[in-house]
């Protein structure tokens, strides 16, 4: 089985930022995420369950807030019943 990878790091706006994160909305509601630039091009089709991570920090006047979602196209299991998580 192959690997594709797919990587793309810029500096963005924060309306930029939140045009991609609708867009990535879009794709789970669709059930098909493309992401391409310069020529590279990744096809990702959610479905089922989904792995959800969210971490946040702060250092002085750094910040980072990383999101990692993840899937096996296969996946078929239960819904976490962990503490449910909210973002204002």
């Amino acid at each position: 089985m192959s690997e594709e990878k797919f990587v793309f790091d810029s500096l963005q706006d924060s309306d930029t930022i939140k045009d991609f994160l609708s867009s990535l909305t879009d794709g789970f509601d669709k059930r098909s995420i493309t992401l391409s630039t310069n020529g590279d091009e990744i096809e990702l089709t959610p479905n089922g369950l989904l792995s959800f991570m969210v971490k946040a920090k702060k250092k002085g006047s750094s910040n980072r807030l990383s999101i990692k979602i993840a899937w096996k196209d296969s996946h078929k299991g239960k819904k976490d019943g962990g503490s449910p998580l909210k973002i204002s």
